[in-house]
């Protein structure tokens, strides 16, 4: 499935958001907002002005990306179409499956970036070459 698996396979989910007069509360649980059991959790934070994360694929690994604070911007390509998200509410999340190519940018000051994942960290899951991700895409 990930070699067919394009853009168009993206979406944005909406978390609960309990609202309270002291303040929100937003809860992810496993197969119910999250269509995978959440094998992995990690964030980025403190990436410096004008840097960006991301640049690589996975084969296998699903993940969902959440702006807990600030702001920033996933673009995602497929090897033939690319589309970007930005991302700024800590109650939505973005559904990526496996096959994509990531870039992360335009990241505002204090930004976090969670990430939850289907997978443990496995480095043959990773396409850290572009040109490697499209040629893998392309094969049948």
């Amino acid at each position: 499935m990930a070699k067919t698996t394009t853009i168009h396979d993206c979406r944005l989910i909406e978390f609960p958001k309990n609202h309270q007069i002291n303040g929100n509360l937003t809860s992810i649980t496993n197969k119910e907002e999250v269509p995978f059991d959440i094998k992995r959790i990690y964030y980025l934070y403190d990436v410096p002005g004008g840097e960006s994360r991301g640049a690589h694929g996975h084969r296998d690994l699903y993940q969902i990306m959440v702006a807990l604070s600030g702001s920033f911007t996933v673009t995602l390509d497929d090897g033939n179409n690319k589309q970007s998200f930005h991302l700024y509410q800590p109650y939505q999340g973005l559904l990526i499956p496996p096959g994509l190519w990531r870039d992360l940018d335009t990241f505002s000051s204090g930004s976090i970036c969670m990430v939850l994942a289907s997978e443990v960290y496995e480095e043959a899951d990773y396409f850290r070459n572009y040109e490697e991700f499209k040629l893998w895409k392309s094969s049948k």
